[in-house]
């Protein structure tokens, strides 16, 4: 199988480098990342210059866009034979609940959805890569073990392993996203010319995190594989807009 690995970490991101290898010896394996660091980049394209790839001396390419860029370009035409399956990570920090919508690493997986496999997106619960080697053998099996997946098309996992060495976790959990609170409020300064500007603040802390959400599991100890699918339309809704809508013309 080939297979398309990208991230939103850089291409030059240690736990990109820890899912090649943990992948390439099973599977033909081609690496398409971000040439810099585009956390929260969401599933942005580049629409207003062109892209321009260049290969690194490892043989991964390295693309000045986002991540959903580099699958963009892999699957349509950038790679010959086109990839078979796209797998993202692996993501130093978590990606739970409401990160879903921003991480550029589950939108790497989502871009993917056009190949007609469940795609993974895999984060480690942590900023240092202590143990990427955990996060890394869960990818491994859980990547060989696809097959016997029966899934609609256009399903991604997303997977959260914790900061734990492979002696120490627990188990692995199917879970649903669970949500943050708000995040605090941004942080201001004054540059050296009297410009106001803003930093973001980090997320918000855990809000709805009881049993069966993915925050749960992974402070639980367990790793939290989550199925997500593209298709955000509130079927549950209808009722009460049918008859809103009803004589606006």
């Amino acid at each position: 199988m080939r297979i398309l690995i990208a991230n939103d970490d850089g291409v030059t991101a240690p736990g990109l480098a820890a899912l090649y290898d943990a992948l390439a010896t099973d599977h033909d394996c081609v690496v398409i990342a971000p040439d810099q660091d585009r956390s929260g980049a969401s599933s942005s394209l580049t629409l207003d210059r062109p892209l321009y790839p260049h290969h690194l001396p490892n043989g991964f390419i390295g693309v000045d866009g986002t991540p959903t860029d580099c699958v963009h370009l892999g699957i349509n035409g950038l790679l010959d034979p086109a990839p078979d399956m796209v797998v993202a990570g692996i993501n130093l920090g978590a990606n739970l609940g409401d990160d879903v919508l921003y991480s550029g690493t589950v939108a790497a997986a989502l871009e993917g959805r056009f190949l007609g496999r469940t795609a993974f997106a895999f984060s480690l619960l942590s900023r240092q890569s202590d143990n990427l080697a955990t996060a890394a053998y869960f990818a491994r099996r859980l990547v060989a073990a696809h097959e016997r997946l029966d899934l609609p098309p256009r399903t991604v996992l997303n997977i959260n392993v914790p900061n734990l060495p492979l002696e120490n976790i627990q188990g692995i959990q199917l879970t649903r996203l669970g949500h943050r609170a708000r995040a605090a409020q941004p942080a201001t300064l004054v540059n050296p010319r009297g410009k106001r500007g803003y930093w973001i603040a980090a997320a918000g802390d855990a809000d709805d995190a009881g049993p069966g959400t993915d925050f749960h599991a992974v402070l639980q100890g367990y790793v939290s594989v989550t199925p997500l699918k593209l298709d955000r339309t509130f079927n549950e809704a209808f009722p009460s807009l049918d008859g809103w809508l009803e004589g606006l013309l």
